[in-house]
């Protein structure tokens, strides 16, 4: 499988309340036991832990703790990576820039996944986020939604 973990995945999975957590928990369980490479990236574990913590976005928040103990089961995985940006990002990202429509606003999260990909060579990640289908180059799989 291998490919990139984007935020909406984890907090699903973190979040018990929420509709999606069983696909989202049984999705990570499929990533706990494939031998495959897996990547996040330090903005996907940041927008996690400010969502995970906030009282006002997530409906049952988690504590500091709790949100960094949930990042960090991931992180000892034998397969996790986390994407690091390369010596050619800044250029990376305005190329990519220059390909989207008009793009704003909280786009520039998923820009800034999009671009650490391509430098890193991924081509896949897992999200219920649609707005990554507008990216050439990668593959987009949402593992809730049934094949």
């Amino acid at each position: 499988m291998s490919g990139v973990i984007d935020t909406n995945l984890l907090l699903y999975a973190a979040n018990g309340d929420c509709p999606e957590h069983a696909s989202a928990r049984a999705f990570l369980e499929t990533v706990f036991n494939d031998p495959a490479v897996w990547y996040l990236t330090e903005g996907i574990c940041y927008e996690f832990l400010r969502v995970a913590t906030h009282r006002r976005v997530f409906p049952s928040p988690l504590s500091a703790a709790n949100a960094l103990g949930f990042l960090d089961a991931l992180m000892s995985l034998p397969g996790m990576s986390m994407l690091r940006p390369g010596p050619d990002h800044w250029r990376a990202l305005r190329d990519l820039v220059g390909s989207v429509h008009a793009p704003e606003g909280n786009l520039f999260f998923d820009i800034r996944t999009v671009v650490l990909m391509r430098e890193n060579g991924v081509r896949r990640i897992y999200t219920a986020d649609t707005d990554f289908l507008q990216f050439s180059g990668i593959e987009v799989m949402n593992p809730l939604r049934p094949v």
